[in-house]
């Protein structure tokens, strides 16, 4: 591809960090734009597992590997289901063998770190919230930022999330309400300040899921506990319940109340939080998501597919995607020869995986969800 081409990445998320990576080792010029003012102006989320046909590809093929085995957690992959009453019913730890093969865990801030850490400096400009995106005649598109003027680029990739600006001149498509929603806390320094607790989570991840409602409680790296409580329940139930988002107390008290008969060490996720609780909808696109293709645009991620987290393959797709957009452009000829065979590789992956997330969620929070989560670790174990 010839190297004048102006690339501009919307979105510093692992797929979008990942392109530019790659990109970069092959002199290829790229700018990324985040909204987010600083790399640490917000929290980036909990604990990843990256797969060796996607996350662990991408790393190797953007020559992160080494890098990535320093910060990643082996010892993360551990899954434990536990019974409404505390009891485990089910609990797999990797053998050491594993490893390679396996699933290592990364947080999700080390893991935009270290991408961040192995771009050019300036490569990423902080501060660009993209209010609009103008098409220009021959494909190219002029991109303007809140307070931050504007720019011009041949080709721009939607790596900007859930509710992408980009996604915008390729689909009308929304987000929808899964049904479910997670109210996140978490707990700091627990083996020493909540040791009943951090035993009862494990080294990886712990699921209590029963009658479409449940707890998910992971690892993180420096002590920390990251939990989700999760419901299927309409999406403004806390209006409904006459709860202040903001009042702690009266988020607890509503928690313990849909929880009620549930063991008190599982109930202890909610009590014991030293974060506070935080709302947290899970939406999705349609399955499938397609789009007709537009010279000089394409989506990677969420932008392109975003999912629910019972997938396990958001990020993981995410990073794939951009190392094969990225290798795409180039090896083609032409941008939207480049990006016509990225499309083509990304559509039927995306589609099996977003599936594959819609049934992971119905399970997970269906009335029988006990049964169907142990069912469904124990042929995970064997496989």
């Amino acid at each position: 591809m010839p190297l004048a081409h102006r690339i501009a990445i919307i979105g510093a998320g692992p797929g979008g960090l990942t392109c530019a990576r790659i990109l970069q080792r092959h002199g290829v010029e790229v700018t990324v734009h985040d909204l987010d003012a600083s790399p640490a102006a917000r929290d980036q989320g909990g604990t990843l597992d990256m797969h060796p046909e996607s996350g662990q590809l991408a790393l190797r093929r953007a020559d992160l590997w080494d890098e990535f085995t320093g910060l990643a957690r082996p010892d993360g992959q551990q899954m434990r289901l536990v019974g409404r009453d505390g009891r485990i019913l089910f609990d797999h730890v990797p053998d050491e063998g594993d490893d390679a093969q396996g699933s290592p865990e990364i947080d999700r801030g080390q893991l935009r770190a270290l991408l961040l850490d192995s771009l050019d400096p300036g490569t990423v400009r902080w501060g660009h919230k993209l209010t609009r995106v103008e098409p220009l005649d021959g494909g190219g598109h002029r991109l303007h930022f809140d307070g931050r003027g504007s720019t011009e680029t041949d080709l721009v990739v939607g790596a900007d999330g859930a509710w992408s600006r980009v996604r915008r001149l390729l689909s009308a498509a929304e987000p929808v309400y899964t049904g479910v929603t997670f109210v996140e806390t978490g707990l700091d320094r627990a083996d020493l300040r909540h040791p009943r607790l951090a035993a009862l989570t494990g080294r990886g991840t712990m699921m209590a899921l029963d009658d479409s409602k449940g707890f998910v409680a992971q690892r993180n790296s420096g002590g920390h506990v990251r939990v989700y409580v999760g419901m299927r329940t309409p999406q403004d139930w806390h209006r409904r319940r006459g709860v202040d988002l903001a009042d702690h107390d009266a988020v607890r008290h509503a928690l313990l109340a849909e929880f009620a008969g549930w063991s008190d060490d599982l109930l202890g996720f909610i009590t014991e939080t030293d974060t506070g609780y935080t709302n947290r909808p899970l939406f999705a696109l349609p399955v499938p998501h397609i789009w007709e293709h537009r010279p000089g645009v394409t989506l990677l991620g969420d932008a392109a597919h975003l999912m629910s987290p019972f997938s396990g393959m958001g990020a993981n797709l995410a990073m794939l995607d951009g190392a094969d957009l990225a290798h795409t452009l180039i090896a083609e000829p032409t941008l939207d020869a480049a990006v016509r065979a990225y499309e083509a590789v990304l559509r039927p992956r995306s589609l099996a995986a977003a599936e594959g997330a819609a049934e992971g969620i119905a399970g997970a929070f269906a009335p029988d969800s006990a049964a169907q989560t142990l069912a469904h670790m124990s042929r995970f174990a064997e496989a």
